[in-house]
């Protein structure tokens, strides 16, 4: 027949290890979803893209700017550019995405003024 013997400390180190756990997720900085490194990690994507970080519209919020490659295109439609398909000239746009107030031709061809603040 077979016996266990345990010890006082076999017993101490199976609760010192199963106090033991592996770090999951990303640090806790205090605030929640908070990344001090996500300005620079969002900057550095844009720019490996060819873009430029930028601060635009009312708040001044930062925004990846591309230029598209289809810029003064025509087109009847947005879903003929890779940006948007401004209304005034019938052209697509130079760069996406397009702060302010824009006439602009949807996906289906319907004038409509897009706001993007």
């Amino acid at each position: 027949m077979f016996a266990f013997r345990i010890t006082p400390g076999a017993v101490l180190a199976l609760v010192v290890l199963s106090a033991c756990k592996p770090e999951t997720g990303p640090p806790d900085y205090g605030l929640s979803g908070y990344d001090p490194t996500r300005f620079e990690t969002q900057r550095a994507l844009c720019e490996s893209k060819g873009g430029r970080f930028a601060p635009d519209g009312v708040s001044g919020a930062y925004a990846c700017f591309e230029n598209t490659h289809d810029a003064n295109k025509v087109c009847t439609a947005s879903s003929q550019c890779e940006g948007l398909c401004l209304a005034r000239s019938g052209t697509c746009a130079p760069v996406k995405p397009l702060f302010g107030c824009q006439d602009v031709l949807n996906d289906t061809g319907f004038r409509e003024t897009l706001c993007i603040e």
